[in-house]
This record gives structure tokens, sequence and C-alpha cells, in this order.
């Protein structure tokens, strides 16, 4: 995964740590535009080996889709 400094935050407004109750986390990887979501285990089914499965809410999803202009 790329480095910290290369995301760009689209939700929330605290320091994107989850300990500071600033979760879930939408965010931007500048390096090649893909999305990074940031939240609590969702334990649904078990993902493929290298995957993982996190839940954010919707209101987190528009947040985000806002701040792209989508």
């Amino acid at each position: 995964m790329s480095e910290r400094s290369a995301l760009t935050r689209l939700t929330g407004t605290g320091t994107g740590e989850c300990g500071e109750k600033d979760c879930p986390n939408v965010y931007r990887d500048e390096t090649d535009g893909g999305i990074v979501v940031q939240g609590d285990p969702c334990a649904a089914f078990q993902p493929p080996a290298g995957e993982a499965l996190v839940k954010i809410p919707e209101d987190v999803l528009r947040e985000a889709v806002h701040a792209l202009g989508w």
C-alpha cells in the first residue's frame, strides 16, 4: 500500500485514527486514484487471502462521493 502521505482524506474531520473516534473514513490514493476504506471489520464471510471486508455507513460513502464531485 502507498504511504499515508499519498492519501487524501475524503471524509471525517479528525486525525484519521480510529482510537480518536474518527472512523470510518474514505481516502483517495493520489498515486493511482484508488479508493481506500478504513473502518470496522465485517465478519459477513471470509474473504480470500490478502483481502479484508470493512463496514462503513451509507452517509460516509455519500460524503466521499460528494468530496470527489461525482
